[in-house]
């Protein structure tokens, strides 16, 4: 008998707010994050503007021990995974640390460290090199430092697929207790910002005002758009098996319903215009979890304001809901965070738990002038409160990658 899977733990980091409260907060009252880039020098370039978390420090959650030698994206996942332990008031003991486990989404989440170590060697020399800093190159390293911090014995994976890494580590999570080999599991996804994976975006002309200048503004959906705002956070969960949860009294946010994933091999960095991964995405999600296209009451969208992307997506809601689609609110939390690549799935699942929660969507900010390509109702600059049961999140990237999920109350 297959076992239902739930979503006892919330930690998230975000550029408008840390903490699930404060997040939901602030994503209900339409509050950006998006401010001028503060980490580095962006002098040259036409896009300046970034979803950072500002002013972060991680004492007060992770103590001072252990933490000098750790880079942004590790400390940023670890304050995030205890904020989910400390949510589902889960104890890691001798007597269940083989029964939990972690499932890292990220893909860039060590190029700093390894643009770093790199360049200091060259500078110096590799026999002069801080061999401390090492550890921090492997891209396996946030995961493994959740694990090494918490006591947590279980397995420990990294999954790296671009955009969609959140929502496949929760699906790898999900198959590892469904097997038996997990009862609960830290799972959810982090990226930095750091220069290295600013430039990257950039020169490839996915950032706002890369390519031909213009607006520098995430604005999904709306007419203006024309590329990311690149932004940075972490979302973990604690997901058990329904009757694990139960029996020691947790919380219960949510269910994880359905997930359903499709690959498009079509080019890299470049989206198949006709769509095909994300559809089949779609369906399956809503196949697995034995759902009709009128029991979804809410969508949260990909679309990160890429001109592209937003109307691939438009069109597919649109093809698989059919009539149902126009009546269907869809919103972009990345109006208000930029796109957080590996942790984009998992910050769209930290405000789909909230939606939930606090039966409310959250808008669609700076939508101000409406593309005929784009006519679906994507709940624009307020917030709506609203009667919603199950919450379907859609995730996918330029490179084939597609991960649709289902959060059910």
């Amino acid at each position: 008998m297959k076992k239902k899977i739930v979503i006892t733990g919330v930690g998230i980091l975000a550029s408008n707010a840390i903490g699930k409260e404060a997040f939901w907060n602030a994503l209900e009252k339409g509050v950006s994050g998006i401010k001028e880039v503060s980490l580095f020098e962006t002098t040259a370039l036409k896009s300046k503007l970034a979803g950072e978390i500002k002013d972060f420090d991680p004492k007060p959650y992770l103590g001072e021990k252990g933490l000098r030698l750790l880079d942004r994206s590790t400390i940023l996942v670890n304050v995030a995974a205890k904020l989910a332990l400390d949510d589902a008031n889960f104890s890691v003991t001798k007597d269940n640390a083989d029964e939990v486990g972690v499932v890292l989404g990220t893909t860039l989440g060590s190029v700093w460290s390894i643009s770093e170590f790199d360049k200091q060697a060259l500078r110096e020399g590799p026999r002069y090199v801080n061999p401390a800093l090492f550890p921090n190159t492997v891209i396996n390293s946030p995961a493994s430092q959740i694990s090494i911090r918490f006591g947590i014995t279980g397995f420990n994976t990294t999954i790296a697929t671009g955009f969609t890494s959140s929502l496949d580590a929760l699906k790898y999570a999900c198959d590892f207790i469904q097997l038996g080999r997990a009862k609960a599991v830290l799972v959810g996804g982090v990226e930095e910002m750091c220069i290295q994976t600013y430039l990257g975006f950039y020169k490839l002309g996915f950032s706002a005002a890369s390519k031909n200048g213009g607006i520098e503004l995430s604005c999904p959906f709306d007419k203006r758009r024309n590329g990311i705002i690149f932004g940075e956070g972490s979302g973990m969960f604690l997901i058990e098996d329904e009757e694990s949860a139960k029996k020691r009294g947790a919380k219960i946010y949510c269910e994880v319903k359905s997930i359903g994933y499709a690959f498009d091999p079509f080019r890299v960095n470049k989206y198949n215009r006709r769509g095909p991964g994300i559809r089949q995405a779609l369906k399956k999600a809503l196949d697995e979890a034995g759902l009709v296209m009128g029991d979804i009451d809410y969508i949260s969208a990909n679309a990160n304001s890429t001109k592209e992307a937003d109307v691939i997506e438009t069109e597919a809601i649109c093809d698989v809901f059919g009539d149902k689609a126009k009546k269907l609110p869809v919103s972009a939390i990345k109006s208000m965070i930029g796109e957080t690549f590996s942790a984009s799935g998992a910050m769209q699942m930290a405000a789909g738990i909230g939606s939930l929660e606090n039966q409310f969507i959250p808008p669609t900010i700076n939508y101000e002038e409406k593309d005929a390509d784009c006519d679906l109702d994507y709940v624009p600059n307020k917030s709506r409160k609203a009667k919603l049961s199950n919450v379907l999140i859609s995730c996918f990237g330029p490179s084939g990658t597609n991960n649709c999920i289902i959060l059910s109350k």
